[in-house]
């Protein structure tokens, strides 16, 4: 399949690449090999002979999807009301879609289409509902813009993350109320990451993406410490807020700023951009807090798909490293040089999966959550997660204490698979797991249940 070909939804619909979609401008490059070694059997190994693909008995053999909305366009992000049985669900296009006990309402809360920039991995890409919501009625909402006054014409588009405030009701906000908190120059259409959500902390974290193209070389992309390959804004964080997950205060303001930084942040006082948390991604298309865990799941290039356990200063080793493997290099670190933030270390993610040659493969990853429902006992204490090529099926890991997690294919039951073509993003309430997806019906939203 050519990875990097637009999928229609369906006609006059936007076309997208899961956030997402891997490059191929070297995929007829032989794949280095790293630190994973094939068993020639269809499984594979990590270094310390651990088995990532065999199944646990107690995980179920399938699971259903209830199918709670369809007929959206897109559907990338999805946030749980606290004071009402009701969910808003974030189009590609820009409009923000509620959903309550009587189904999907046609008007949406907020319709931004006429400001937000579409197509390929741009548009409406995530919304947090802020922890105080049910009391400051506070939306914050991350899109796509035109290229701001002044920029460079070689520039494609503008991120920008907004406030809105809502209804006393829920079921609408007002334009008029938007907020800009930030707003950064995005140098290529793709590799926008999307994410934004708030910690257990209080504090909200932005996923950003390496800037686009490919490699994390060209125009946009600055120059890193390692000369293995070109460009490096994933390794860089003076320069720029790319390649990163980024963590702000949205209640305090600090100079010009429309936010403030936590104290704690790992840069405040050192050399780097204060809004730093954690860097070296490509493109963090999802996050997602388990507790106080944060989960990456960052999209490779055209070889490995990976999810990372995010920490604080953390380094995940974009463009440097691909998962656990080299990147366009025979041979490469494991750590920066000791004169470049002391000699931190490449952090290697939890779960890795190649894009082809085995049960659990695809081209795009898009991170879930644990499960911690009570529906579905097999999955709970589970990670779920799945791939843009969904194929009929999600990916159950277990977690380990060290090493790359066991993971193995999750079959949608037989008929419930058709519903889900491609997977976009995932959300949690309650502990029970949702899934976002484009399938036969449209754009849907679904549920995890037990399998009929």
């Amino acid at each position: 399949m050519d990875r990097r070909r637009f999928l229609a939804v369906s006609a006059g619909a936007l076309t997208l690449t899961a956030g997402c979609a891997s490059d191929t401008s070297d995929a007829d490059e032989t794949p280095t090999t790293g630190d994973s070694t094939p068993t020639g059997d269809g499984t594979s190994t990590d270094e310390m002979g651990t088995d990532r693909t065999a199944t646990s008995p107690d995980v179920p053999d399938a699971v259903g999807l209830e199918t709670l909305a369809t007929g959206l366009q897109n559907p990338l992000d999805i946030a749980f009301g606290p004071d009402a049985d009701r969910y808003y669900v974030a189009e590609q296009p820009g409009r923000i879609r509620v959903v309550d006990v009587d189904g999907l309402r046609g008007e949406p809360m907020l319709d931004l289409t006429d400001t937000v920039v579409t197509g390929f991995e741009q548009g409406l890409l995530g919304i947090a509902l802020h922890p105080n919501f049910a009391e400051n009625r506070r939306l914050l909402v991350r899109y796509s813009a035109p290229r701001r006054e002044g920029v460079s014409a070689e520039y494609s588009h503008t991120f920008v993350l907004s406030e809105f405030t809502v209804s006393s009701d829920g079921l609408t906000a007002d334009p008029g109320s938007e907020r800009v908190v930030m707003a950064l120059d995005q140098p290529q259409g793709n590799h926008n990451a999307g994410s934004v959500l708030f910690g257990p902390d209080g504090y909200l974290y932005v996923g950003t993406g390496d800037g686009g193209a490919a490699n994390d070389s060209g125009f946009g992309h600055t120059g890193d410490w390692y000369d293995g390959t070109d460009g490096g804004n994933g390794q860089d964080v003076t320069e720029n807020l790319l390649g990163s997950i980024l963590r702000i205060d949205v209640d305090g303001r600090d100079g010009d700023r429309g936010y403030g930084i936590p104290a704690d942040n790992p840069l405040v006082g050192r050399e780097g951009l204060d809004e730093h948390y954690a860097w070296g991604f490509r493109n963090p298309w999802r996050l997602a807090f388990d507790g106080e865990t944060l989960f990456a799941g960052d999209v490779g290039q055209n070889r490995w798909e990976e999810v990372d356990v995010v920490e604080k200063g953390g380094n995940y080793g974009w463009n440097v490293r691909e998962g656990t493997h080299c990147s366009r290099s025979d041979d490469c670190p494991s750590s920066t040089p000791d004169d470049v933030r002391g000699g931190e270390r490449l952090l290697p993610p939890v779960i890795e999966y190649p894009h082809e040659g085995q049960p659990v493969s695809g081209i795009s990853v898009i991170t879930g959550n644990v499960y911690r429902g009570e529906g579905i006992p097999g999955l709970q204490g589970r990670f779920v997660f799945g791939d843009f090529r969904a194929e009929g099926r999600l990916f159950v890991a277990t977690p380990a204490e060290s090493g790359l997690w066991s993971t193995s294919v999750l079959p949608v039951a037989d008929g419930d698979a058709e519903t889900l073509s491609q997977i976009l993003s995932f959300g949690r309430h309650d502990g029970v797991l949702y899934v976002l997806g484009n399938g036969g019906d449209g754009g849907g939203v679904h549920r995890l249940v037990p399998a009929a």
